[in-house]
């Protein structure tokens, strides 16, 4: 990856961790799911309203790493509006993206591609994925339902 680009995903990510998009809680969310990573204590608390099997509203809280943080802030913005489906379908591109894993160039990422050099940091994958862990288990739970 360029250093131009780096420092554009830098940029990204910041914007994230300083301005976090969807923060809060939802008073009328129909799931809330608390977690948090005991190895850096980053933790969340990931609020989602869903209805009629779509992403309505998501909001989050929390406190730990930049990285953490901004990806729990992109993340509230790429789930919004989506079916529980494709929210899911998401988080496993996301979870391979972690891994080193190529991913389509098909998919627009929009602001969470920033968080592609993560995978170079396999201390720091677990704090950019918190979010999404814990979006995982609240979706999972509503399909079950």
């Amino acid at each position: 990856m360029s250093s131009n680009l780096d420092a554009l995903y830098r940029r990204v990510i910041m914007d994230h961790y300083k301005k976090p998009r969807n923060r809060g809680v939802l008073e009328d969310g129909s799931h809330t799911i608390n977690m948090n990573n005991p190895t850096c204590g980053d933790r969340i608390q990931l609020s989602l309203k869903v209805e009629d099997g779509i992403v309505v509203d998501a909001k989050q809280e929390g406190e730990g790493c930049s990285i953490s943080m901004s990806s729990a802030s992109m993340m509230t913005q790429a789930i919004k509006g989506k079916k529980v489906e494709d929210a899911l379908v998401l988080s496993k591109v996301f979870s391979d993206m972690m891994q080193g894993k190529e991913i389509g160039e098909d998919l627009d990422l929009g602001d969470i591609e920033a968080l592609q050099g993560v995978s170079k940091f396999p201390a720091r994958i677990k704090c950019a994925t918190l979010a999404w862990k814990a979006m995982e288990k609240g979706l999972k739970e509503e399909e079950h339902e």
